[in-house]
């Protein structure tokens, strides 16, 4: 049977606390790993390697500060599609995919059908964002939040790293 994104992988309490050490900080050397949870380096390297080759680590990356980028507009967008059709959602998928400034996107439940998380330098960048989409695919209804401040933002899940 192949594992769907829905199933939840049997991690005992040591692959736990493995990843939760890896999305804290990813360059995390394997012996400080090792010695946090409790295992020799050879022993804790191959679960590494068997979590990326089970894909509950997906990726290893740095995360940068986006505003020290020039990136110092976050938009969340809403999308009404006119449309659920198969032709309609390729479209879509192909737009997303030749605008960088998509940092997320979600299809949801609810009022709008998608959200996107979209990183610009400014409210000029941000129209011809916008300009850029709406003319690449038809879209009944676009909704624009613009971010004031970030509260909280994390990456790392909050995996159980107490319970056996």
């Amino acid at each position: 049977m192949t594992q769907t994104s829905t199933q939840i992988a049997p991690l005992d309490l040591i692959d736990r606390k493995i990843v939760a050490a890896l999305m804290e900080d990813a360059t995390t050397p394997i012996a400080q790993i090792a010695d946090k949870v409790g295992l020799s380096q050879t022993p804790c390297w191959k679960r590494i390697q068997k979590l990326e080759a089970s894909g509950v680590l997906t990726r290893r990356v740095a995360l940068a500060d986006p505003a020290r980028l020039g990136f110092g507009l976050t938009v969340f967008v809403g999308i009404e599609a006119p449309d659920h059709g198969t032709e309609w959602r390729a479209g879509f998928a192909a737009a997303l995919a030749a605008l960088p400034e998509v940092m997320e996107a979600w299809r949801m439940a609810g009022d709008i059908d998608y959200l996107l998380r979209v990183a610009v330098p400014d409210m000029p960048a941000y129209d011809r964002f916008y300009t850029a989409l709406t003319d690449a695919v038809a879209i009944k209804n676009v909704t624009s939040q613009f971010a004031m401040e970030s509260l909280r933002h994390t990456t790392a899940y909050p995996v159980n790293t107490h319970d056996r």
